[in-house]
């Protein structure tokens, strides 16, 4: 499995939370995060290749991915009472997921169902 995994800043330490409380279900899988998501998961000890953050790219950069057939899931954790100035990327993202036809979790409780799904 190719899973990319995204957080905004408020939802970053429970990303890793989620993460780590998974361990058995992700370690097969082929770990992609947006950089700052990235460092904090590899700081926990997991084996990540890191994008550009999202500010800069990052959200995008799994979008193409997506879209080119590398990913087969993506968790992003998003903060829905933030402002967050690459919205337009989240969006792009976020309907990409729906072209595709690609599993998109943005809460644990949907994150958790598609795990054990897989």
């Amino acid at each position: 499995m190719r899973l990319a995994l995204i957080a905004h800043d408020g939802k970053k330490a429970e990303l890793v939370s989620f993460v780590l409380r998974n361990k058995a279900h992700l370690k097969e899988a082929d770990l992609y995060a947006t950089g700052t998501t990235g460092k904090h998961l590899e700081k926990a000890g997991f084996k990540v290749t890191s994008l550009l953050s999202g500010p800069f790219g990052g959200d995008a950069q799994i979008a193409a991915m997506l879209a080119t057939g590398e990913l087969d899931m993506i968790i992003f954790f998003r903060d829905p009472l933030g402002m967050h100035p690459h919205e337009p990327d989240v969006q792009m993202l976020l309907r990409l997921c729906d072209v595709h036809n690609i599993p998109l979790a943005t809460n644990p409780a949907s994150a958790e169902l598609f795990l054990d799904g897989m």
